[in-house]
This record gives C-alpha cells, sequence and structure tokens, in this order.
C-alpha cells in the first residue's frame, strides 16, 4: 500500500513538498477532527516547538506520491513533551539517553481508516515506527498519549512501562509511557496486521538511513 520514508535535517529538502503535506494533514485530524484546540494555530499547518532541526519524521508515502499516514520521533536528550511539558507524567526523572526517542503525533490518512476495524494504514505506520527504530539505534521509545494506547499497544505485544499518573488534559485523559524496541514487538504486529515479514520502510532507508548528525543549528517554531 504504501512504504514508511525516515526524514530528518540531512535528507528533509528532498522532502519539502510531503512534509508540507504531513503538517496540513495533522492540522486537519488534530485540529478539526480531535479538536484539540491547544495547538490551533492561524493556519492550517500543525506545527509546535518540537518540529524543529532535530525532529525525525516518519512519512508513509505510496507509488503515487501520496501521503497516507507519519508520526514524529524526538531526542529525549533534547527539550520533548514529556521533559518540558509534561513532567508530572513521570514518577521521578524523565527518562533520557542517546539510544531513547520520544514518539509523537502518529496520525493516518482519513481515506485509509475503516472505522470499528483494524486499519492496515495504521499498523504500517506502527511497525515502521520499530523498524525505523532498529535503523536508527533506538532501544527505548517514550510517548505522551490517551489511555487508551496502553492496551492497544500491549494487545499488540509491546512491551510497556507506565511512568506515572493519569492527567486530565483539555485533549482528553493523558499518560507517558516507555516502550522497548523489540523483535518480538515487530513480529507480533506484523502478525496482528496481516503483514507477514515484509519490510514496510522504503528500500532507499535501509540502505541509506542513519541517526543523523547534530545540526549546526536549530529553528526554533
Amino acid at each position: 500500500m504504501f512504504k514508511i520514508h525516515i526524514v530528518n535535517w540531512s535528507n528533509r529538502k528532498a522532502y519539502e513538498e510531503p512534509l508540507e503535506r504531513h503538517f496540513r494533514l495533522r492540522h486537519q485530524i488534530y485540529v478539526g477532527e480531535r479538536n484539540w484546540r491547544q495547538v490551533e494555530r492561524p493556519i492550517p499547518l500543525e506545527i509546535d516547538a518540537f518540529d524543529n532541526a532535530d525532529a525525525i519524521y516518519l512519512l508513509g508515502i505510496d507509488d503515487n506520491g501520496n501521503l497516507c499516514g507519519g508520526s514524529r520521533f524526538v531526542p529525549t536528550l533534547k527539550p520533548h513533551l514529556l521533559s518540558d511539558v509534561f513532567p508530572m507524567l513521570a514518577d521521578g526523572d524523565v527518562p533520557r539517553g542517546h539510544d531513547i526517542y520520544e514518539w509523537t503525533r502518529i496520525f493516518v490518512a482519513p481515506l485509509l481508516r475503516k472505522p470499528g476495524e483494524p486499519s492496515l494504514a495504521a499498523g504500517i505506520v506502527l511497525c515502521g515506527l520499530l523498524e525505523a527504530a532498529f535503523v536508527l539505534g533506538i532501544q527505548q521509545i517514550s510517548v505522551v498519549c490517551e489511555t487508551f494506547w496502553l492496551d492497544r499497544l500491549e494487545r499488540l505485544g509491546w512491551p510497556i512501562k507506565r511512568l506515572g499518573p493519569t492527567i486530565d488534559h483539555p485533549d482528553g485523559a493523558i499518560i507517558a509511557l516507555l516502550i522497548q524496541v523489540t523483535e518480538a514487538a515487530l513480529a507480533s504486529s506484523r502478525a496482528a496486521y496481516g503483514l507477514d515479514d515484509v519490510s514496510v520502510l522504503a528500500a532507499c532507508q535501509l540502505k541509506n538511513s542513519q541517526k543523523p548528525e547534530p545540526p549546526a543549528i536549530v529553528i526554533q517554531a
């Protein structure tokens, strides 16, 4: 259906158009559909303080160039959502490390969803997230998310540690999780979505993607 492309500071020039569509689709979903007023802006682009030179985007692009889904990684050694906005979600220190990245802003294009049924497109994005983590040397993933994600990811076989309490937020009840990136989690996720052992990463990503070098400058959103 589509493949996941890893976009970082070193190759983002080649993905300028898909990245803009990604920000527009994020706005359509998070502001338009889910009514997240905390991230609403005067222009129809959903961009926050962590969409900077350190961000790594996972873009699902099909053979016709359509943007089908995506997500984002942010290094935990830099400012990120859990450390700078929601530290109260972690009992004790916020997990940080060169091999720990924060996961945020997962989405699937509306036309590829199936209400009440598992979405193959969502499965591709989730499996792509784990595959990209292996390529990038990420061993753990932290996430601030709505409470339903805990059960959903555990049913997929993802090893998860809950970091702290549930907090009521204007956009819904949220928690923080720490996820171990394992081959078993990837295998069980592939099985759950009928993806067999086929990689969902674009072929060029398997050959060329690597952890980005620290950028010379940081763009402030």
